[in-house]
């Protein structure tokens, strides 16, 4: 009993220090961040290929890359397409998930429609979106649309099902217009929903424009990915990967802004 008593007794002694550590966000993503590196770095140099890329070699890459003009012209070519394929995405999907979420003729109308098209996988549709649209940057931008809008059409429906029923109460004993019940009431209420159907979108809408630029053979950062992969320079090929990720983390964060900003009230609980 007592060696048990010690062992416990050791095993919050140890707990309490490691809970005393001044452990902060960044310092923890930090520490996992360079254990990846090492762990990357080491496990390659011993198991894969020379050519593979290495944490190392991407940091010796990385000044030349990031000044290198076909790569500044490709990143601004995807970038560019994506945050217009995302505008035109959360125009119509807002407009069409309101009115289902509002007017059950709508609703009835085209639920079975977005929810069949939402789950309905990229790739199946690109061929005949580049048929149609033609093999250029009009391909990109329709697929970029097809991939973002129904997650703002879904989650714009939600929210505004979600709108509390005394608030519209309220709007009807005072005679409301009914632009005030829409804009002012349902909009602003399904906020919470748009950021979280923008946050979903943005992932898709850069993974259709990559997927896009792949089968049309577009400028842009997953041809500049493509080629520098087919040609062996790997270390190359992952700053592209990364210039995609830093995007998407600017987007997170973005968003996070946002709510913390202007809907505080949404984060509560």
């Amino acid at each position: 009993m007592s060696t048990q008593a010690n062992a416990a007794a050791d095993r919050a002694v140890m707990s309490r220090l490691w809970n005393a550590i001044p452990w902060s966000d960044v310092r923890v993503k930090l520490i996992a961040g360079l254990i990846i590196l090492v762990a990357w770095q080491v496990g390659v140099a011993a198991f894969a290929p020379r050519f593979v890329a290495k944490p190392l070699g991407i940091a010796a890459a990385f000044p030349a890359v990031i000044t290198d003009a076909d790569f500044l012209a490709a990143v601004v070519s995807t970038l560019g397409a994506v945050l217009k394929g995302l505008l035109i995405a959360v125009v119509g999907g807002v407009i069409v998930g309101i009115s289902m979420g509002r007017v059950k003729f709508f609703d009835r109308m085209l639920n079975f429609y977005v929810n069949g098209l939402y789950a309905m996988p990229m790739v199946a549709v690109l061929p005949l979106l580049a048929i149609w649209f033609g093999y250029e940057s009009d391909a990109r931008l329709a697929t970029i649309v097809f991939a973002a809008f129904f997650s703002i059409a879904m989650n714009a429906r939600d929210g505004a099902r979600s709108v509390p029923p005394e608030y519209l109460e309220v709007c009807k004993a005072y005679r409301a217009k009914r632009r005030y019940i829409w804009f002012d009431i349902t909009l602003y209420s399904s906020l919470p929903y748009l950021v979280a159907g923008l946050r979903l979108a943005s992932g898709r809408a850069l993974v259709g424009a990559v997927i896009a630029e792949f089968f049309v053979s577009l400028e842009g950062v997953g041809m500049y990915i493509l080629a520098h992969a087919r040609s062996f320079q790997h270390n190359e090929a992952v700053i592209g990967v990364l210039a995609l990720a830093a995007f998407g983390l600017f987007v997170e964060g973005a968003m996070n802004w946002v709510m913390r900003r202007f809907l505080p009230w949404a984060r509560r609980g």
